[in-house]
């Protein structure tokens, strides 16, 4: 998409409960549609109570949105940084309304999610597309959205330094045991899809390592990270899924991290660095699935463990951000569009019935077949 003059920035994110009482209506919205009931959202609430009801997501945004506001005045960049969540206040819907109360017909909006898949990209441009109907605001707030930056090197950089540094911790640990040579796998984990949401994924026609534009993702960008950290050389890795919902009978992806974890003592494994390469930063399925579920399976199987940490508001994926932002902005703009892998740089604008949708259309915005969100009177 050719640069445009935007009015400001809105930064997009799932969102999550910030007390015992929002919890299960918090899983309501989530799971809103689904006809799943009060008990059985109680099963995964247990997650969020275990934190006092509290989702360190909401925390980690506005960490993340005073970063970016400190890079943008650190360029000189004139744009203020709005913030909206799909499942919990602030909600898209006002925030698209308070943007347009302060004089905005034109924003950029900015997800925290990397990769292309149903629920990382298209539900947020059909958040996007509702939340203008269901305002009124359609045909008079324009809104685009950054490319999905799964190999960007502001994202890919705070891993390397993040595996580079759990190698050396976790051979200290084994070193510590007499065990100085002893064999590493580095595990690189994601959120688990459906596998056919995982086919759905990316633009329509393309074959893809792993047969998912979501899969080859990760296995490109676990690869772009390896290749610049030289002490992982030779050390064997792999990519795992977790948090995996939904109904038994439905296939999603895996293995499981739990799963693949329990093989590696019969492989003679004695540690592992584990990679939350999904993830922007430490959320419920970060502290939960990861620090408390993984690390416990790595303390019963005798395994060396470190878990890597998330960009988070690291210098260099702030950076990475803003430069995104620039790409497609007239004034500060950044032509060069890197990518560290040969799968990007991704798309400005999606293809028609990219990620699609296989339980129904919805109006979306930043794609070619896009109702609203296109343009302001």
């Amino acid at each position: 998409m050719a640069p445009k003059r935007y009015d400001a920035i809105v930064l997009a994110s799932f969102g999550g409960p910030e007390g015992q009482e929002d919890v299960i209506p918090f899983l309501r919205n989530v799971t809103r549609g689904r006809g799943i009931p009060d008990e059985r959202l109680e099963e995964v609430a247990t997650h969020y109570r275990s934190f006092g009801g509290i989702s360190p997501i909401n925390a980690q945004n506005r960490a993340l949105k005073q970063a970016l506001e400190a890079e943008l005045d650190r360029r000189g960049i004139d744009l203020p940084v709005l913030w909206g969540n799909r499942n919990w206040a602030p909600f898209i819907a006002d925030t698209f309304r308070e943007a347009y109360d302060a004089g905005h017909r034109r924003v950029l909006a900015l997800s925290t999610s990397a990769y292309s898949c149903y629920s990382s990209c298209r539900q947020y441009r059909e958040d996007f597309g509702m939340a203008l109907v269901e305002t009124g605001l359609a045909g008079k707030l324009e809104v685009d959205k950054v490319r999905q930056y799964f190999d960007h090197p502001g994202f890919v950089e705070p891993f390397v330094e993040g595996v580079a540094e759990g190698l050396a911790a976790v051979r200290a640990e084994l070193a510590a045991k007499g065990e100085p040579d002893a064999p590493v796998h580095i595990m690189f984990a994601t959120h688990s899809i459906p596998i056919g949401d995982a086919e759905a994924a990316g633009p329509r026609g393309v074959e893809y390592e792993g047969g998912s534009a979501y899969v080859a993702q990760h296995l490109a960008t676990a690869q772009a990270v390896l290749d610049r950290v030289p002490e992982a050389a030779g050390v064997e890795w792999s990519l795992v899924y977790q948090s995996r919902s939904g109904a038994p009978h439905v296939p999603w992806l895996e293995p499981d991290i739990n799963d693949a974890l329990e093989e590696l003592p019969g492989k003679g494994i004695r540690g592992v660095v584990i990679v939350p390469l999904g993830f922007v930063s430490d959320h419920m399925e970060v502290v939960w699935d990861l620090d408390t579920e993984a690390l416990q399976t790595c303390a019963a199987l005798g395994l060396a463990a470190k878990r890597v940490p998330t960009p988070g508001v690291h210098a260099k994926f702030v950076e990475g951000l803003v430069d995104m932002v620039c790409e497609r902005t007239v004034e500060n703009n950044i032509a060069e569009r890197p990518a560290t892998t040969s799968l990007g740089p991704w798309m400005d604008v999606c293809m028609p019935n990219c990620c699609a949708n296989r339980r129904g259309e919805k109006p979306t915005v930043a794609g070619m077949d896009s109702t609203v969100g296109t343009g302001a009177q």
